[in-house]
């Protein structure tokens, strides 16, 4: 048995991380994975943001996952990371750190071998109608939906090169990434869920933008089409947050691909445990 722990958009709740560190130090998974968000996404935008997120990142998050460590030691579980777009850029570095500290994997457009599995990561997500661009990429061209902002258009929290944020897509993106890797053995933890799926159906319904129907998908085609052609084991994601209640389901599958999403619209810790060698027994608990 390979069991694993799979959460995604805490947003810098206290409750939630606590909840969480209970839960690795009482099951001591084999691995856990996180998909994005991790800080609080209402101090994205202001200046003070930088100082109170490292603060959060140390004396919370890397805190829990240290005593973790410490306590556990043998026992604790290899840790795979990656940010959100709600999670400003300049948060990186301090991710970055905790790898070299031992903490975790930060995989962002990254291949990490583990046990007889290859785990990717991908941080980036499809254009959305918010200010802070850092993880924002044009889908599969440079397509806006209606009410959305385009990555160029809006604000960056570190320096970027402009002209790869206006060519740039998440399907050039993620093509780079697996070569022609055999991904039948394939972890990918995404932030995005693909497009048209159980796990990207927004609460969009009924509302317009200059007389034109919003679509209440919101996912990625980029990694519909990925999926799709390449077939990996499994994608892991996050970011609509009402999907689960909308469409009853926090699963789906895509040929012999299963797609888990740990986003939740509620105040609780939602919580994907699944085994590697079983994924058809996989279940979702809200703490």
């Amino acid at each position: 048995m390979t069991n694993c722990l799979f959460v995604s958009d805490l947003h810098g709740e206290r409750e939630r991380y606590s909840k969480l560190f209970s839960w690795i130090e009482k099951e001591t998974p084999a691995a856990v994975f996180l998909g994005g968000d991790l800080f609080s996404s209402g101090l994205a935008g202001r200046g003070e943001a930088k100082g109170i997120h490292g603060e959060y990142l140390q004396d919370v998050i890397a805190s829990g996952f240290g005593k973790l460590k410490d306590t556990l030691k043998k026992k604790y579980p290899e840790v795979f990371v990656i940010l959100g777009n709600d999670d400003s850029s300049f948060e990186e570095s301090g991710v970055v750190k905790l790898e070299e500290a031992g903490i975790w994997h930060y995989i962002h457009r990254k291949k990490n071998p583990w046990r007889e599995y290859s785990v990717y990561g991908y941080c980036c997500i499809p254009p959305t109608p918010f200010m802070l661009k850092d993880w924002e990429r044009y889908d599969v061209s440079r397509f806006v939906d209606p009410g959305c902002v385009a990555p160029e258009e809006g604000w960056h929290s570190s320096k970027v090169d402009e002209a790869e944020v206006k060519r740039a897509t998440i399907q050039s993106d993620v093509e780079k990434l697996v070569g022609k890797e055999d991904l039948s053995r394939a972890i990918f933890l995404f932030h995005t869920p693909p497009y048209k799926t159980n796990l990207d159906r927004a609460a969009l319904d009924g509302k317009y933008v200059d007389h034109t129907p919003l679509d209440v998908h919101v996912g990625s085609i980029a990694v519909r089409r990925f999926i799709e052609s390449r077939q990996p084991l499994l994608t892991l994601h996050g970011h609509v947050h009402e999907s689960a209640r909308i469409t009853g389901q926090w699963k789906d599958r895509i040929g012999r691909s299963y797609m888990f999403s740990a986003a939740h619209d509620g105040p609780e810790l939602a919580l994907v445990k699944f085994d590697l060698d079983n994924l058809n027994t996989a279940v979702r608990v809200l703490l």
